[in-house]
């Protein structure tokens, strides 16, 4: 079990104290509490706290309701010199040798500071949006392909790839990347897992009770060993830590209080709809809106009107940490976390947290 790394997030679609946004109830689920728009100003504040507390790097998302995460970033990169940026994108929008081509100018120009998380895409609402009316299954063989291509273009070396999806002659990206950027990739469907032991560097999962996410990091590493590869794996969870059990809760109830119980129906009823089988995952944990700690210090209150992560680590920072170290028991390497509102919960964590687990 190496060191652990710790990872946190910029709210490119906004910020603030609540777990929604005014937009949900119009319909528009996946948008958070905007009371801070996600200016450059703003952003440059969230991604410095991270830094001066000590995160490696910032996960960037991608979807209708962020801002483009390469250029977010990338106006960032002047703003921190230690920080490293884990880009969001989805293959298939624009061409792998030019994703190759754009991660390894990234990594030219911030020192290395970059990191891919590779995003398939479970609803095809969303991919429509976009132009790609592929079905999930089509999206991970093409995905499967992206990241071939990408893995020959970082080489340095002319490469020719033909497959269903992509046929390029001589793809290459000079000059080379090195080191390589790290690949990031998540899916809980057989499919996605199979792309992920052939092709990424670490798995990603929202995060469920340590059991569960143990038996996701087993089949893994045995897929991967069927490609003679090694995975790291990581996950991703928010989290609301405070000086005491009872000041962490009390923050938990008040989230839940400020939800709209019609909001609540409509996104499960928007989010039952998706295709995703880690989004299936996380409406199952908040299923008992009367049990939502579904895990000792496990609470599910963020899947209840949020899509991806819907889990939170709450507790004291002792009892956090103790949850952290039940995950790294059964394989997890990286965490990636956010909070209401960013820079404050960066600062709970990095301040009570982050001491007691570099301790251990």
């Amino acid at each position: 079990m190496g060191e652990p790394h710790f990872h946190w997030y910029l709210p490119t679609s906004g910020d603030g104290r609540e777990v929604i946004g005014a937009l949900q109830s119009a319909g528009v689920i996946g948008t958070a509490s905007a009371h801070r728009a996600p200016s450059l100003d703003y952003l440059t504040l969230v991604a410095k706290t991270a830094e001066q507390l000590g995160f490696e790097a910032v996960l960037t998302p991608t979807g209708t309701w962020c801002a483009d995460a390469w250029i977010t970033t990338a106006a960032l990169i002047p703003q921190t010199s230690r920080l490293k940026f884990l880009v969001a994108f989805r293959p298939g929008l624009i061409t792998p040798t030019l994703a190759a081509q754009q991660a390894a100018t990234f990594a030219q120009l911030s020192g290395g500071r970059v990191a891919l998380n590779v995003v398939t895409g479970g609803d095809a609402e969303e991919q429509a949006r976009f132009g790609d009316r592929l079905s999930k299954t089509e999206r991970y063989a093409r995905t499967d392909e992206f990241l071939q291509v990408i893995r020959k273009a970082w080489t340095g070396q002319p490469s020719d790839f033909s497959g269903k999806y992509y046929d390029v002659t001589g793809a290459m990206v000079l000059p080379a990347p090195s080191p390589v950027p790290e690949v990031f990739f998540g899916g809980a469907s057989d499919a996605a897992r199979e792309v992920a032991a052939k092709n990424v560097d670490t798995y990603l999962t929202w995060t469920e009770p340590p059991a569960a996410v143990g038996e996701l990091i087993d089949d893994l590493r045995l897929r991967a060993e069927k490609y003679d590869r090694k995975l790291t794996f990581g996950i991703r969870a928010h989290v609301i830590t405070r000086d005491t059990h009872e000041q962490a809760w009390a923050e938990a109830r008040n989230l839940l209080s400020r939800m709209d119980p019609a909001i609540i129906e409509l996104a499960r009823a928007r989010l039952a709809q998706g295709e995703s089988e880690g989004q299936r995952r996380q409406l199952e944990l908040n299923a008992d809106r009367d049990n939502l700690e579904v895990y000792p210090g496990l609470w599910a209150g963020y899947g209840l009107v949020r899509p991806g992560a819907g889990t939170a680590l709450v507790g004291s920072h002792a009892e956090v940490a103790d949850l952290i170290e039940q995950y790294r028991a059964v394989g997890v390497d990286h965490f990636i976390l956010s909070g209401q509102p960013h820079i404050e919960e960066a600062y709970w964590f990095g301040e009570g947290v982050l001491p007691l687990v570099s301790r251990r």
